[in-house]
This record gives structure tokens, C-alpha cells and sequence, in this order.
């Protein structure tokens, strides 16, 4: 290390590029603006997507399919994923984040039959379940109660 080699750390010493300060300063005169147009001006921009006047992209695309804003979107669990849990434990929402099977509940959790169950007496309390996962919990000495998933609302000001 010699002093002729020393300098500051990469992005330790940040300036502002101070435009409009003279012809020697690099972005004198019309400050890195070029001259005249819409650029130029103050308050110059464009919106996004706009494209001089040409129909945008964004319009000139067809237009498909249909997104439902009252859509529900449940987390996923498969029967072979409640074998993690003890014999008759109650299976919750809370007790699935609880042993990780779910990481976000969205709109509640749905079960489904894939897989076999090997936990004996599981009281299932979920928003939704299909025949077949309910049929292989009951065999399997458990019960199934559907429990609506309340969201919480943003109060009215």
C-alpha cells in the first residue's frame, strides 16, 4: 500500500451532479436536457406506456379472459400432510402454521384425498374439504366441521 494508490471505498462518497453550472462543469447550458422538445421543458414526462401518439401496446393487445375480484384462494393440504400431526389432535388453521404444512392461510384451507391417512382421530375444523379427504378422515375415526374463515375488515372512517 502506497499513498499514491490509496482512494475511498466503493460508494462512500457520493456527489451531486450540480447541472446548469457553466460550460466547464460538462452539463452546462441546457444541463444534459439536449435542446427544445418535450423533454427539455420542465414538467416534461410522458406516462408511462405512452408512445408518441401511436396506439400503446397495452391497446393494441386483445383483450382475454376475465379476473374475478370475489375470488376466493385457499391454502392446499393433502391427507398424506396431516400424518405430521398426533392421533386426535384438533386440525385448525392455527395448528397447521403451527407445524408448518401451511404458510399462508389466504382465504382459509382447503383439504384434499391425495395421499393416505395414518393419523387416527383427527378433528378437522377447516373452510373447505373435498368428498374424498372427508370420507378417509371419517374411516379413519375422525370428524369434519367447516368453519368460516372471517377477514378482517378495514373499519369505515
Amino acid at each position: 500500500m502506497e499513498l499514491n494508490n490509496l482512494h475511498p471505498a466503493e460508494g462512500s462518497r457520493k456527489t451531486r451532479n450540480r447541472v446548469g453550472r457553466g460550460t466547464s462543469s460538462g452539463n452546462g447550458k441546457t444541463s444534459g436536457r439536449g435542446q427544445k422538445g418535450q423533454k427539455a421543458r420542465s414538467g416534461g414526462k410522458v406516462r408511462p406506456g405512452f408512445e408518441g401518439g401511436q396506439t400503446p401496446l397495452f391497446r393494441r393487445m386483445p383483450k382475454r379472459g376475465f379476473l374475478n375480484v370475489n375470488r376466493k384462494e385457499y391454502a392446499i393440504v393433502n391427507l398424506d400432510q396431516l400424518n405430521k400431526l398426533k392421533d386426535g389432535s384438533e386440525v385448525t388453521v392455527e395448528s397447521l402454521v403451527e407445524a408448518k404444512i401451511v404458510k399462508q392461510t389466504l382465504d382459509g384451507v382447503k383439504i384434499l384425498g391425495n395421499g393416505d391417512l395414518k393419523a387416527k382421530n383427527l378433528k378437522v375444523k377447516v373452510a373447505k374439504i373435498s368428498e374424498t379427504a372427508k370420507a378417509a378422515i371419517e374411516k379413519a375415526g375422525g370428524s369434519v366441521e367447516l368453519v368460516e374463515v372471517k377477514k378482517f375488515e378495514k373499519a369505515a372512517k
